[in-house]
């Protein structure tokens, strides 16, 4: 989907469930200075960019942080802080022999979040980007923190095709337990590049059978097929606020990426990428992607880009 055919008035459906979701409760929300939302959504709304909601004068996003959860018995809400989690970045660039579309921005995104935050980390990228490799990396070292760089397709009432694109093969939801991130349970997985359903009945059964099926405590992933370079910039940042001393939970360094990309923090010139931290060179890869695609992307500021991240499991 390009941004140019979602650029109808979306406000005015915006504001309309803001209307029927948050505004019954706002003077209540507001009087108990609650910051964070979770959803608990019936079949339907589940893939609604809840971030994106307006109540005339603000995205919903605004003001509080958001996020999913299939129900609340599966719900881990024990909190363990963030930035003593370790992380296994992998991410895939080529998927040629997939038969799907290349995702040049990865290699980019690893290496910005990796340079920046992980020392001494060693990315499984493309070809190192298997099944067994991340099965065995884990074993070696209970990461708390796995970020997957690829594809994903959720099928529709089809859980075993469902699936995360890997190197080699593809990761299907009834393959998820032989991964170990049960054991201990993972804090928190990353799907920063992958392309779900676009229906979205699709998209809820993907990120409700995923959660439960991986035993995962966080999932972070996408509602709609995202912008390469723009999840590029908004995962550099979602890094940024996890990793800070202010804002150690999960959903409010969510929050704060969409804020700063919404703010016009995270934005892209002719060659160079921004974000909070500073500023990083595109790497020849991107720019030649960029220039295929006519050019810089629209304003990233618009929800598009930033929206479709949804957390789906615990907030903290």
């Amino acid at each position: 989907t390009k941004v140019t055919e979602l650029e109808g008035d979306y406000l005015s459906d915006a504001q309309q469930l803001y209307e029927w979701l948050i505004r019954p409760l706002a003077a209540e929300l507001q009087q108990n200075e609650i910051n964070n939302l979770v959803f608990i959504m019936d079949q339907g709304l589940r893939a609604t960019p809840l971030a994106a909601l307006h109540d005339g004068q603000e995205f919903l996003v605004q003001n509080y942080s958001l996020g999913l959860m299939p129900s609340l018995n599966m719900a881990n809400t024990k909190y363990k802080d963030p930035q003593n989690l370790s992380i296994l970045p992998a991410g895939i660039s080529n998927f040629e022999t997939a038969g799907l579309e290349d995702l040049p921005a990865v290699p980019f995104e690893i290496s910005n979040i990796t340079d920046n935050w992980l020392e001494n980390a060693d990315p499984l990228l493309d070809t190192e980007a298997t099944k067994a490799n991340l099965r065995d990396a884990r074993s070696d070292s209970p990461y708390g923190i796995v970020h997957l760089a690829t594809h994903a397709l959720f099928e529709r009432g089809k859980p075993n095709q469902s699936y995360i694109q890997l190197w080699d093969e593809k990761l299907r939801l009834s393959d998820v337990r032989d991964m170990g991130w049960n054991s201990p349970a993972l804090e928190l997985l990353i799907l920063s590049a992958c392309e779900t359903a676009k229906d979205s009945y699709e998209a809820e059964l993907g990120f409700a059978g995923f959660a439960s099926q991986a035993g995962v405590k966080s999932t972070l992933a996408s509602l709609w097929q995202v912008s390469d370079i723009g999840t590029a910039g908004l995962m550099i940042e979602f890094y940024a606020k996890l990793r800070s001393n202010e804002n150690s939970i999960k959903a409010e360094a969510l929050r704060q990426a969409q804020l700063a990309m919404l703010n016009g923090t995270v934005e892209l010139s002719a060659d160079l990428l921004s974000w909070s931290g500073g500023s990083v060179p595109l790497s020849d890869e991107v720019q030649a992607a960029l220039n295929q695609g006519n050019g810089i992307p629209d304003d990233l500021s618009h929800p598009f880009y930033w929206s479709g991240f949804t957390l789906v499991g615990s907030p903290w």
